[in-house]
C-alpha cells in the first residue's frame, strides 16, 4: 500500500477558513432541518450540531489534505451534516440538498451508501458496525487484489465517537489475529468524553490507548494544542481534573470565574486569552492533526488509532453542556455563530467566492479524490445444475459439504469468484472437502506442521491464494468481512460469491451487522448450520427456534430452507447467481444435519418433469405428492421436518383421508408471492396455484423445525381453516424423536392436528 500523501503544503490559515465555513455549513443544515422546514406531522427532525462540531477539525484536516481517491472513510453517524458540508464545498452535492436533511428522498439522518444523494464509503448509523467496516473492507480488498486484477487500494480509514468504543463488536473486530497487519487500516477517535446523555466520567483514555497497542495497534494521542501546550501547569491542572470539572470549566465565560477554577495554573496568562486556552485542545489543532495522519501513515507494517480530544459542541454557544447532544440553536445564537464565523445568515449557502485561496483549496482537492469509473465484470453463468444424483440419506448439512467440491468440477470459474467464510466452525459446517480442495487464504504463507498426519481430515494450508477465511469466534466479525465481500463488485469492479457458515442458534447474535449490512448494498449468503431441536443432543442451548421468521423478514434476502440435498444445490447454486451485480440479492439458508432418504424427494427422472420442479424450487416450493382424489387436508412443511409430513399423509391416506403434500423451500418466496397477488408487493404469485390449486382446496397442517407463526400466512392464499405446527419454547437435550415428540412436530401430532381441522 502507498502512503503518499499530497505533495501541496496545505496553508493552515487556509484550512481554518475551510473548517469554519464547514462548522457553518453543518450546523445550518441541521438548524435548517428544524427551525425553517415546515413538518406538518410535528415530529422532532432531530440532528445533531454539536457532535459534528467536535468532528469539524478533524475532518476538515482529513479530506482537505490527507486523502486521495482510493481512500475511503467511515464517518460516524452524528457527523454526517459534516461530511455533507464538505460534499457541497467539494461540489459534489447540489444545493437544494442542503435544506433536504432527514427529508424524504433527501440527505439521510445517517451517511448511507445507497440512499444519500452522494454515496458514501460506508453506510453507518448502527453504533459500532460503521466503526469496524473499514477494517473489513480492507480485508476484503487485500483479498480480492490477491485474486484478480483490481485498482490499488488505499487506507482505510474510521471515524470513531469515543462512546462507540463502549460497543463490544469494536473489540471483537480490534483483537483479531488478522487485524494486526493491516497497516492501511486507520481510526481516529473523536475523544469529546460526552455521549448522549452526560459526560463520560472516566474516559481513561491511556487505558484504551494502551488496550489498541496490546491488540497490536500503533497508538497516537492528540491532547493539546500548541497554544495550551506552552503553558505546562495549567496542562496538569486540566490533566489531574475529573471531565465533568473541564466540562464545567467550558461553561465559564468569565475570565475571573476560570481564574477561580483554575488557581495558580492560570496566572501567566492575560484575560483575554484565557478562555481560547483552556479550549485549546489537540483535536482542533489543524496542524498537529496533519502532524498526527503523517506519523500515522509512517508506521504501516499495523494499524493506527488517534486518539483526538475535542469539544462537543465546539465553538457552539452549547459548549460544554452536559445536554446538549441533541440540542439545538437558537435563531439567535444562529445568528451570532455567522458573525463569529464570518458567515452570512441571510445567504447560508454561500460557497467561497471563486479564485479565493479557498475555493482553490477545494477544488484542487475535488480533483484530487476524484475516483475513476469502475468496470464491473460480470460473474460467469452459473449452471442450472451440477449433475449429482443425491440418494441414499444425506443431510442438507453434507450435501452443502459436497457443493463446492462439485461446483470447483463442474464450474471451475464459477468456484474460483467463491470465498468462503467462518467463525472457526468450518469443519463442523461441512467445509473440510473444499478447504482441502482450495486452501485458507492468509496474509502471507504458513506452514502446516500437521500436513503429514495421517489422522487429519482437514489440510489447513494458509497461503494468499486460498478461498477460505477462518476468524475467531465471533459472529460480529463474520458477517462484517462477509459484507465488505459482498460489495467488491461495486467498489473494484470484481465480484466475489462470498458463503459465510455458522450455527444457525447463532443467527440472532449476528443478525444486526448483517442487516446493516445488507442495508448498505452488500450481497452474500449467509448458512446457518445445524439449526432447530433436529439438534437434539445438543439442548436448548444450540436449538434454533427463530430463525425462520427472522429470515423471512429480513429485507434484501431470500430465506431458504430445503429438505433434500437435491432441493439445496438448485436452490444454492439460484442463489449464487443472484450475487455480485446491481439489482442482486444475498440469501440465508437453514441446513440441519439429520439424513433424510432422498428417495422421499422422489426427484422426477423426465428431463420436462425435472425441470417442473426444479422451477418450482426455485419459487418456493412445490407439490412432493398430491392425493388420488380431491384432498381434504394440505399438509405443508419445510426442511428437516419432511419425513414426518411425509408419512403423516400416509397415515392419514390409509385412514380415508387424502392429503396433498407441500413441500417448501422458501417460505420467503411463497409470501411474498401472496403478498404480490394481493397488491401488497411486487412479483409473480403463479406459485400459490401450483402449490395449492383452486380446485384442491382444503385446510391446511403446516409444519417446520421452527416457530409456527412463520407458515401461518399459508391459510390466506385460499381462506381456509390452518393449524400450524412448530417450536414454541425452548428445547432440551434428546434424540430427534424425542424432542419432536414433546414440542409436537411429530408424525402423531401432525395427524391429530388434520383430524381436529376436519371435526372443526
Amino acid at each position: 500500500m502507498s502512503t503518499t500523501i499530497p505533495a501541496r503544503d496545505t496553508d493552515i490559515a487556509t484550512l481554518d477558513a475551510v473548517q469554519r465555513r464547514v462548522l457553518w455549513l453543518a450546523t445550518s443544515i441541521v438548524h435548517h432541518a428544524n427551525r425553517v422546514r415546515r413538518t406538518p406531522s410535528g415530529v422532532k427532525v432531530g440532528g445533531h450540531q454539536a457532535s459534528s462540531a467536535s468532528m469539524v477539525s478533524i475532518m476538515t484536516a482529513l479530506y482537505f489534505h490527507h486523502l486521495r481517491a482510493p481512500d475511503r472513510v467511515s464517518v460516524k453517524p452524528h457527523a454526517a451534516p459534516v461530511l455533507h458540508a464538505i460534499e457541497y464545498l467539494l461540489g459534489l452535492l447540489d444545493r437544494r440538498h442542503l435544506t433536504e436533511l432527514r427529508a424524504f428522498g433527501g440527505l439521510q439522518s445517517y451517511p448511507s451508501r445507497l440512499k444519500d444523494p452522494v454515496p458514501a464509503d460506508f453506510s453507518t448509523g448502527s453504533v459500532g458496525i460503521g466503526a469496524t467496516a473499514p477494517i473489513w473492507s480492507a480485508l476484503a480488498h487485500r483479498y480480492v487484489a490477491g485474486h484478480f486484477d483490481v485498482p490499488q487500494g488505499g487506507r482505510q480509514v474510521s471515524l470513531v465517537g469515543d462512546a462507540e468504543l463502549d460497543e463490544g463488536a469494536v473489540w471483537e473486530a480490534i483483537v483479531d489475529p488478522v487485524v494486526p497487519h493491516l497497516g492501511e487500516v486507520l481510526w481516529i477517535v473523536d475523544l469529546n468524553r460526552q455521549s448522549l446523555d452526560r459526560v463520560v466520567p472516566d474516559i481513561a483514555a491511556g487505558r484504551l490507548a494502551a488496550m489498541f497497542e496490546a491488540a497490536g495497534w500503533h497508538p497516537i494521542t492528540v491532547k493539546y494544542g500548541r497554544r495550551l501546550s506552552a503553558h505546562p501547569a495549567l496542562c496538569d491542572r486540566i490533566t489531574e481534573m475529573p471531565n465533568e470539572e473541564y466540562q464545567r470549566l467550558l461553561r465559564a465565560t468569565d475570565p475571573a470565574e476560570l481564574r477561580r477554577r483554575l488557581g495558580d495554573a492560570a496566572s501567566d496568562i492575560g484575560d483575554g486569552d484565557l478562555r481560547g486556552i483552556v479550549r485549546d485542545l489537540g483535536g482542533h489543532d489543524l496542524g498537529l492533526l496533519l502532524d498526527a495522519f503523517d506519523e500515522a501513515d509512517a508506521v504501516a507494517d499495523r494499524p493506527s488509532v488517534i486518539f483526538a480530544y475535542t469539544i462537543k459542541a465546539w465553538q457552539l454557544q452549547t459548549e460544554g453542556h452536559p445536554g446538549n447532544h441533541s440540542a439545538l440553536l437558537t435563531v439567535d445564537q444562529w445568528e451570532q455563530l455567522a458573525t463569529h464565523l464570518g458567515a452570512d445568515a441571510a445567504d447560508p449557502w454561500a460557497a467561497f467566492e471563486p479564485g479565493t485561496p479557498e475555493a482553490e483549496l477545494c477544488a484542487e482537492t475535488a480533483e484530487r479524490l476524484r475516483r475513476p469509473q469502475i468496470e464491473l465484470r460480470p460473474v460467469p453463468d452459473v449452471p442450472a445444475d451440477l449433475g449429482r444424483r443425491h440418494t441414499g440419506k444425506e443431510s442438507t448439512q453434507q450435501a452443502f459439504g459436497r457443493f463446492f467440491v462439485d461446483l470447483s468440477h463442474g464450474a471451475e470459474d464459477v468456484a474460483a469468484r467463491v470465498v468462503t467464510v467462518s467463525p472457526d466452525v468450518a469443519s463442523s459446517t461441512n467445509l473440510g472437502g473444499w478447504i482441502n480442495r482450495g486452501g485458507i487464504w492468509h496474509l502471507g504463507d504458513r506452514i502446516d506442521w500437521f500436513a503429514d498426519d495421517t489422522d487429519t481430515l482437514v489440510r489447513w494450508r494458509q497461503t494468499e491464494h486460498g478461498q477460505h477465511i477462518e476468524l475467531g469466534i465471533a459472529e460480529g466479525n463474520l458477517v462484517g468481512l462477509l459484507a465488505e465481500l459482498g460489495l467488491t463488485w461495486s467498489r473494484e469492479g470484481q465480484p466475489l460469491l462470498p458463503v459465510g457458515t455458522l450455527y444457525d442458534p447463532f443467527v440472532n447474535r449476528a443478525l444486526e451487522p448483517w442487516s446493516f449490512g445488507l442495508y448498505a448494498g452488500a450481497q452474500s449468503i449467509l448458512v446457518g448450520t445445524p439449526s432447530g431441536v433436529t439438534l437434539a443432543p445438543e439442548g436448548g442451548a444450540h436449538q434454533s427456534i427463530t430463525t425462520p421468521s427472522v429470515g423471512l423478514e429480513q429485507p434484501r434476502c431470500i430465506a431458504w430452507e430445503p429438505a433434500f440435498g437435491q432441493d439445496l444445490e438448485w436452490t444454492l447454486l439460484h442463489a449464487l447467481s443472484l450475487l455480485g451485480r446491481p439489482g442482486g440479492t444475498s440469501s440465508y439458508f437453514r441446513l440441519t444435519t439429520r439424513p433424510v432418504d432422498q428417495a422421499l424427494a422422489a426427484v422426477p427422472d423426465d428431463d420436462a418433469a425435472r425441470e417442473r420442479r426444479r422451477a418450482g424450487a426455485l419459487r418456493g416450493g412445490y407439490v412432493l405428492r398430491a392425493a388420488p382424489e380431491a384432498p381434504r387436508v394440505t399438509l405443508a412443511g419445510a426442511g428437516a421436518i419432511m419425513p414426518e409430513v411425509i408419512a403423516a399423509a400416509d397415515e392419514l391416506g390409509a385412514a380415508g383421508v387424502p392429503a396433498d403434500v407441500v413441500c417448501l423451500t422458501s417460505a420467503d418466496l411463497v409470501f411474498r408471492a401472496l403478498q404480490a397477488r394481493q397488491g401488497l408487493g411486487e412479483g409473480e404469485h403463479a406459485i400459490l396455484d401450483e402449490l395449492f390449486p383452486p380446485d384442491r382446496k382444503a385446510p391446511v397442517v403446516t409444519v417446520l423445525d421452527g416457530h409456527p407463526h412463520t407458515l401461518s400466512f399459508l391459510s390466506a392464499v385460499r381462506r381456509v381453516p390452518i393449524a400450524s405446527l412448530g417450536v414454541s419454547d425452548f428445547g432440551q437435550s434428546g434424540d430427534v424423536e424425542d424432542l419432536y415428540r414433546h414440542v409436537g412436530i411429530d408424525t402423531d401430532t401432525i395427524v391429530g392436528a388434520a383430524v381436529d381441522l376436519l371435526e372443526d
